[in-house]
């Protein structure tokens, strides 16, 4: 029987039938101290009071109830340089991690969805124009860190109202197919009056392409002959973004 690797997780509770009902959880004594006094302090002084390996360890208590999980929580912050490329990495990357299964799997990609949803609740039912610092939030919550290009298109209503929040396509590292008839398409049959293009730069560099220029003018250029406004194209980087709009190339 091959032994169990030492970071391998123990299944949830919720899924464990080979413990018997009512059995308890047992952890050495200082691991039950050290969750005790991670979760007072979190409790205590919010997020600010815990550093990000910490706050990983925290999220992994769930899904790991029975072992040390800091040595996981550093693993993981070492190979995704640090606690939002932990969130937001793959799951085929994930899952290259030993200790990383199922359980820890769904606890992180959690973290994520509760993220975006968080920040992209700024944005609901308010004129996305006049709520810009929420849109480049959320951009970057969902986009900032992501290893390979993805494409998104925010499609307005005749108030810049959010409509449709829909990802285009992915691709590499330094490309995304991106299919401008589409992308319009789509806008007509959502009855948008406005949409926003949003793409981002795995290399943290949001500085845009010629070929990001030339789509920017192809997309323009077809939602005018449609009556349809390009409000900007956003280039998310790990830290900062570049507007189309901001810059004057539109």
């Amino acid at each position: 029987m091959r032994q169990r690797d030492a970071l391998s997780e123990a299944p949830l509770p919720l899924f464990d039938d080979a413990r018997p009902i009512g059995s308890p959880v047992l952890l050495p004594s200082y691991l039950k101290d050290h969750r005790k006094r991670l979760r007072a302090r979190f409790l205590d002084g919010g997020a600010n009071a815990v550093p990000d390996y910490e706050l990983l360890e925290l999220i992994l208590f769930g899904a790991i109830p029975r072992q040390d999980v800091k040595p996981l929580a550093r693993a993981l912050m070492d190979r995704f340089d640090g606690l939002a490329g932990v969130i937001t990495a793959p799951e085929a990357q994930l899952r290259k991690v030993p200790g990383v299964g199922d359980s820890v799997l769904v606890a992180l990609k959690l973290t994520e969805a509760a993220a975006a949803r968080l920040t992209r609740a700024r944005m609901v039912k308010r004129p996305v124009i006049s709520s810009w610092d929420a849109l480049l939030d959320y951009c970057h919550t969902i986009m900032g860190h992501r290893t390979v290009e993805h494409v998104r298109v925010l499609y307005l209503d005749r108030k810049n109202c959010l409509i449709a929040d829909e990802e285009q396509g992915r691709g590499t590292v330094d490309h995304v197919p991106v299919y401008p008839r589409e992308v319009l398409r789509r806008g007509l049959d959502l009855d948008a009056s406005a949409l926003i293009l949003v793409h981002n730069h795995p290399s943290g560099d949001p500085t845009p392409s010629q070929q990001d220029i030339a789509l920017t003018e192809r997309i323009r250029q077809g939602a005018d002959a449609l009556s349809l406004v390009l409000h900007d194209h956003l280039i998310i980087g790990k830290s900062r973004e570049f507007s189309f709009r901001a810059e004057g190339l539109l």
